[in-house]
């Protein structure tokens, strides 16, 4: 068995998946589970529709812009707490409080603030990734090795050297783990965060065919949305390789 190769295994695994769901398909849970052959047809008829790729693209636009601006927000906010501990004392019960809260309870609240326009849908998704963003790498700056630092200012480093030259070397890895992280939260949010009046999008997709017991179209969404994370965390994990290189080992 271990002769097998990790790409032999993945589809085995794909194969095994497959034959399952076909055999869900026909019980009596394909109210539920369309057949793979069903949302393969849904496939093929979005595509030729041209609607797939819109509402694809949609999605794929607030999840980075969401996901976008809660990176450049987060890494100011989290160095600052893991560095000065009055801006941690202030800020971090407040992280600690509201990252307990589901996004899909601040919908009510951002329609009324921002509107039902792509504003509010951002919102959401940036909200979810920027409080996965700065806890993760908050806690990498705090792990930073003390002994570093002090070797750092017994050779004459200044605080500004020790910070661009210790402690954010040191935190890429937790960086990196954040953003994908974020990167899953932003995904996992796409669908609450087109409840705010979407009139595209897979989230909305997904929503407008349950409404219609439309399980293939269902299906196809969320294989799709499953696909585009995969996607990135196999870039993300790409970047980790090459700008942690220098790591004995990488932070999971």
């Amino acid at each position: 068995m271990n002769k097998i190769s990790d790409k032999v295994w993945i589809l085995i695994s794909f194969v095994t998946a497959i034959v399952l769901w076909q055999l869900i398909s026909m019980s009596e849970a394909g109210v539920v589970f369309a057949s793979p052959v069903e949302v393969i047809e849904k496939c093929i008829k979005k595509i030729a529709d041209g609607t797939l790729w819109l509402h694809i693209s949609y999605s794929l636009f607030r999840v980075i812009a969401g996901f976008s601006l809660a990176f450049i927000a987060s890494i100011p906010v989290a160095f600052l707490m893991g560095w000065y501990r009055p801006v941690r004392g202030l800020i971090e019960p407040w992280i600690q409080f509201v990252r307990n809260i589901p996004p899909l309870a601040y919908i009510p609240l951002i329609i009324v603030g921002v509107g039902v326009d792509e504003r509010s849908k951002v919102t959401v998704i940036f909200i979810a990734s920027f409080l996965v963003l700065v806890v993760t790498i908050y806690q990498g700056v705090r792990s930073v090795d003390a002994t570093l630092i002090k070797a750092a200012k017994i050779l004459g480093a200044s605080d500004r050297d020790i910070f661009f030259k210790v402690v954010m070397p040191a935190s890429t890895p937790f960086i990196l783990v954040g953003t994908r992280l974020g990167l899953s939260a932003a995904l996992t949010t796409l669908v609450a965060a087109e409840l705010t009046g979407a009139s595209k999008g897979l989230g909305m997709m997904i929503q407008t065919a349950s409404g219609n017991y439309d399980m293939g179209t269902v299906l196809l969404g969320i294989i799709i949305i499953g696909i585009i994370g995969m996607a990135m965390e196999k870039f993300v994990r790409f970047l980790e390789r090459r700008l942690t290189g220098w790591q004995e080992t990488h932070v999971q």
